[in-house]
């Protein structure tokens, strides 16, 4: 078996995602890391996108279980994205999802405001 990482970086999603009101009715931005390991022996020597992990798709997967429903916990919102791509892809041996929630309503001055949750199959 021959397996590659993948990281998709700063995936800039909109959600109403959190605990308080205001948040679930305006919303905010959020940013995705996704960091992936995935079985890919067959591209290592047909160089066939059909035969890896197709970034696009994956994109499309996370994007789809970010906006499915709203969560009150970022941690959470970052299981139901693992969840999702390693249900979807079964080449995924490994899902690492991190949501950034750099507009967090907190009573200071913050870059950012991170939670990450780790899968395996």
């Amino acid at each position: 078996m021959a397996t590659a990482d993948f990281c998709i970086t700063g995936l800039a999603l909109h959600g109403r995602h959190g605990a308080l009101a205001a948040e679930r009715s305006l919303g905010q931005h959020f940013l995705l890391d996704i960091d992936l390991t995935a079985e890919v022996g067959a591209a290592l020597t047909s160089d066939k996108v059909d035969d890896t992990l197709h970034y696009g798709h994956v994109i499309k997967a996370a994007s789809a279980a970010f906006g499915a429903q709203p969560y009150n916990l970022i941690e959470t919102l970052a299981a139901a994205v693992a969840d999702a791509l390693l249900e979807q892809f079964p080449a995924i041996r490994r899902a690492r999802i991190t949501v950034h929630k750099p507009n967090a309503p907190v009573e200071a001055i913050i870059a950012d405001l991170s939670a990450t949750v780790e899968r395996r199959r």
